[in-house]
């Protein structure tokens, strides 16, 4: 499937709402918050035309409540798909596509997630170089999504470094964008965010 990125679509956020009152019924009384997250999320920012969910359970106990509930109603649990941390979730039938995802709010992945978001929408500057990066990368990595999370990562650990990420965490993000990733079998329509 071809890497596509495009300018940001006002209507982003009501595929985002139209999602969520599809998903949080389900596990309103479980989860402590649903997020839209990555590029999408972030007014203004160019992005391939998906978005992506976060839900985030208080500790691990009530993650497994949430898969439970989620595949419950028809969510199909993926597992972590080589992201510690970060489990993924495919959707029913004639659902709006989206990449799912749920975790626990310390998890790396999940902070991840967070914090590279809002430092993006806290800073219009920083989300214009973001989104100039993924569109020459959509064009060099057209049928190369390996090729096109590599070549974001640089970007993305100098935002996560500083936010004050710690080295090791910092190191497992790029382990997880960048060579590890390439020799580890996945599926290639899960990008592993943004």
């Amino acid at each position: 499937m071809p890497i596509v990125v495009v300018d940001y679509d006002s209507q982003w956020p009501k595929v985002y709402e139209q999602l969520r009152s599809q998903i949080w019924p389900a596990i309103e009384d479980i989860a402590e918050t649903m997020e839209h997250v990555g590029s999408t999320s972030v007014p203004g920012l160019a992005a391939k035309p998906i978005i992506d969910v976060t839900i985030i359970a208080a500790d691990p106990d009530r993650l497994g409540l949430v898969i439970q509930r989620l595949g419950a109603n028809g969510y199909h649990h993926r597992g972590d798909l080589g992201v510690p941390g970060r489990e993924v979730f495919s959707l029913p039938v004639g659902r709006p596509y989206c990449h799912l995802y749920a975790g626990v709010r310390s998890a790396v992945a999940i902070q991840n997630h967070l914090v590279l978001r809002d430092r993006l929408r806290a800073n219009r500057d920083l989300a214009a170089a973001y989104g100039r990066l993924k569109k020459e990368l959509a064009l060099r990595f057209s049928n190369d999504i390996d090729g096109y999370i590599a070549g974001k990562t640089e970007f993305i650990l100098s935002v996560l470094r500083d936010a004050g990420f710690a080295s090791s965490d910092l190191e497992a993000i790029a382990d997880v964008n960048t060579v590890a990733a390439l020799r580890r079998p996945r599926d290639k329509n899960i990008s592993t965010q943004n």
